[in-house]
């Protein structure tokens, strides 16, 4: 276990220079204040808020040749991070089989594998030194992942957070200069112990003796628990009005979820020293917490940016490391986890907010030097789309947007550098008092953004930069230069660079656009259709013909489902869709109310018992497939994954007689056994949008397939990753149970180490065959 816990939750965080050595080489530091801080008050039932810090677990060498030895032609590139210079990327790659991390020039193509193990890679990040490249492994493909860290050549591989029985760790963002990257930990709140204590050999943060390294300066005192410091007013005055869902709330008065006794996990967010000569420091703990993500420090270490809570309800919240205080908390989007950052000076945080608005603007704050703001304003903003990714440059000059545009993103980059310095973002009253965190700000008329809901008068308009395919899925800097992870409608995964500033090029070991799917048969661009609800909501989605089928000729259908609910149908290329049109069967894939793209209206519009109205949205998006002479109706099928796995169930006892075939893919059929078996802070977070499992026990119940089994007619094939933690494979094993019992035929595929998501190739393809097998099959007359 890790050292005694006593000497790793009262240190600050200590930023070295970026020219300094290794560590333990003498490497200069400039310490922030020492602090005092009250013990966090104990949880209920006598549980504590956290465990003791993670150990550092040494790993052997695991690095690999420069080639796959199983390598995939059409094989995906995505999360990249760049090395210092931007001249060499880590990233996460499938070419093997399962998606590894390697490395590679962004001009050439020697690729090396830095991680041969069989577990999947989730995410990437290289140190600003250069000196580590950090990453994220899920263990059998599970939801409980891992935070390691490895050389550029591939040597000093070792474990960060992750390896306790029971825990799960999830990257947050380096220091400024590489000392130290932030961790988030989870693990299950436990009855208190002793601290426990470093044995003697074993592998374990900071030094045997409990003694921090020199460089890091002794503190007393322990972290505070960062409580549900709420955003209880209106919320800074921005321009639009104030949202208004016509849904029934549900949860706590406040809009807000209070967990049941033991719901949730304790978060802890600790800074970790990769070379593991400083113990750990605790910045922030979260018990029966959703989500907590370090995604910002400024330069020198003395404030940080955490984005926490449940889907739907995240925030930011802004730090003092030296006190451990909040200065701000300000509602932000969903979606991509990186919200903003602080600029060189820590003079303005930038983040991607939705704030009291429906779509995701920028917003800038002018921060005083205690990290309070003076006051906000939008930098850039769009009617009807949102803001879905943020790239700030480390300069602070300019910031890289990408805008969601009905599911097709458009990227362009806007000059930070002439919105200004805080004064220019002031909007508190002139000779006021600065307001405290959580208060109410109101812009002064005419600073928040113009009528063509771009950035305010005098700023530089921002630079459109042409795509090459339709999505952008990562933007992060290489150098002085972006570098995309870009996805489209007919081509793999790949990532791309800038070299002139403005014109994408594709990285040499990136798949070629020719090479995404065998020869032959060229995958097929969708067309957007918009159905209308029954309720009169407008709808959205993508269809894809098979090919040969004649215009005007009626064709055995598919309604394909995301998860989420909040995930967005998107135009890339899905090797699933690509096998099932194969065989002669259209897909349409809509977006029901409760998915993201369209305002926050529309992605609350299925909460409480509007969830009975995204129901029939899915029988009003076949009709509407029908009406236009695309799908056959008498050849109807459904078709999910995880959210999009129980709307199959629920269509299929809902409207047991439009479709012929379903095939759910991790999806829940009772609510009430799903809250009970999922992990506890994707229980936290699913409360906000399913209900609670005790105040609204009831209504879970009646959304529940499981409640209305006897009405199933039609066969059903469940799949399931052997591994999942987050829809456990119990949920499809009680609905096909259950259809046997009264006579429907129903199936079980079940595929070994995987989880939530399949991310083996030989399992993908496995799937992938399967269902367009059964759909095939029960389509075919």
């Amino acid at each position: 276990m890790a050292a005694d816990a006593r000497n790793l939750t009262g240190e600050p965080f200590v930023a070295r220079s970026p020219d300094a050595g290794p560590a333990g080489a003498g490497r200069p530091s400039a310490a922030l204040p020492k602090r005092t801080v009250p013990p966090p008050p104990p949880a209920p039932g006598g549980r504590t808020a956290a465990f003791a810090a993670p150990a550092r677990v040494p790993l052997p060498d695991a690095s690999g040749p420069r080639e796959a030895t199983t390598r995939l032609i059409a094989h995906g590139c995505w999360y990249p991070s760049a090395d210092p210079s931007g001249t060499r990327v880590a990233f996460i790659c499938d070419r093997g089989g399962v998606p590894q991390l390697w490395t590679g020039p962004v001009d050439g193509e020697a690729v090396h594998l830095l991680d041969d193990g069989p577990d999947p890679v989730t995410e990437v990040s290289w140190s600003p030194d250069g000196r580590w490249i950090a990453y994220t492994t899920a263990p059998g493909g599970g939801e409980h992942t891992r935070v390691l860290c490895v050389r550029p050549d591939g040597g000093g591989r070792h474990i960060l957070a992750g390896a306790e029985p029971g825990s799960s760790a999830h990257l947050g963002c380096w220091a400024y200069d590489g000392s130290a990257i932030a961790v988030t930990v989870a693990v299950p709140t436990a009855e208190p112990g002793p601290d426990a204590t470093a044995q003697a050999g074993a592998p374990g943060p900071g030094a045997a003796d409990g003694r921090l390294p020199a460089h890091w300066p002794e503190g007393a005192g322990h972290t505070k628990l960062l409580g549900p410091v709420p955003h209880t007013a209106p919320g800074p005055g921005l321009s639009s009005p104030v949202l208004t869902v016509r849904t029934a709330a549900v949860g706590a008065p406040g809009g807000t979820t209070a967990p049941a006794a033991g719901f949730g996990d304790g978060l802890s967010a600790y800074l970790i020293d990769p070379d593991g000569v400083a113990a750990p420091v605790l910045l922030a703990v979260e018990k029966d917490a959703a989500t907590l993500r370090v995604c910002d420090l400024s330069r020198d270490g003395a404030l940080a940016l955490l984005r926490r809570g449940p889907r739907g309800r995240r925030e930011a919240v802004v730090l003092r490391t030296a006190d451990l205080e909040p200065t701000c908390v300000m509602p932000v989007a969903d979606g991509d986890p990186w919200i903003g950052g602080f600029s060189p000076r820590a003079d303005t945080l930038w983040l991607r907010s939705d704030a009291h608005r429906e779509f995701a603007v920028l917003l800038a704050a002018g921060l005083d030097p205690q990290g309070r703001p003076r006051g906000w304003s939008v930098a850039a903003s769009r009617d009807s789309s949102d803001l879905e990714l943020l790239r700030c440059a480390r300069d602070g000059d300019s910031a890289v947007l990408a805008w969601n545009v009905r599911g097709v993103s458009e990227l362009e980059v806007l000059d930070t550098s002439a919105i200004g310095g805080p004064a220019d973002l002031d909007t508190s009253a002139a000779g006021g008092p600065v307001p405290d965190a959580g208060a109410s700000f109101r812009a002064e008329p005419g600073r928040d953004g113009d009528a063509a809901g771009r950035p305010g008068a005098g700023t530089v308009p921002p630079r459109p930069v042409p795509l090459p395919h339709e999505v952008v899925t990562r933007v992060t800097a290489a150098g002085p230069r972006p570098l995309l992870a870009l996805s489209g409608s007919r081509r793999r995964p790949g990532i791309w660079w800038l070299p002139d500033g403005a014109t994408p090029v594709r990285t040499p070991w990136s798949s070629r656009d020719e090479d995404a799917v065998p020869p032959g048969r060229p995958p097929v661009r969708p067309v957007p259709l918009s159905p209308t609800a029954r309720d009169g909501l407008p709808l959205h989605g993508w269809y894809y013909r098979a090919p040969g089928r004649a215009p005007g000729e009626p064709a055995p259908c598919v309604i394909h489902l995301h998860g989420g609910p909040e995930d967005q149908e998107r135009p890339v290329l899905d090797p699933l869709y690509h096998e099932i049109l194969g065989r002669g069967v259209d897909v349409f894939a809509p977006d029901v109310r409760g998915s993201s793209g369209y305002g926050r209206s529309f992605v609350d519009a299925d909460l409480g018992r509007g969830r009975f109205a995204a129901i029939d949205d899915v029988a009003d998006c076949a009709a509407h497939a029908v009406l236009a002479g695309l799908a056959d109706p008498a050849r109807l099928a459904v078709m999910g994954r995880s959210y999009g796995g129980y709307l199959t169930f629920a269509s299929l006892v809902w409207h047991p007689d439009l479709f012929r075939t379903g095939i759910a893919v991790c999806g829940m059929s009772d609510l009430a056994t799903f809250f009970a078996g999922t992990e506890p802070w994707i229980a936290q977070s699913a409360a906000h949008k399913y209900g609670h499992p005790e105040r609204d026990r009831e209504l879970l119940r009646a959304l529940s397939p499981m409640s209305r089994i006897d009405a199933l007619r039609a066969p059903v094939l469940a799949v399931h990753g052997e591994h999942d933690t987050n829809v456990p494979p119990g949920e499809s094993e009680q609905f096909v149970r259950a259809a046997r019992e009264r006579g429907v035929t129903a199936e079980l595929l079940t595929l070994p180490d995987e989880g939530h998501e399949f991310l083996r190739a030989d399992n993908r393809r496995l799937f992938r065959r399967a269902a367009a097998d059964w759909l095939q099959r029960q389509l075919s007359t």
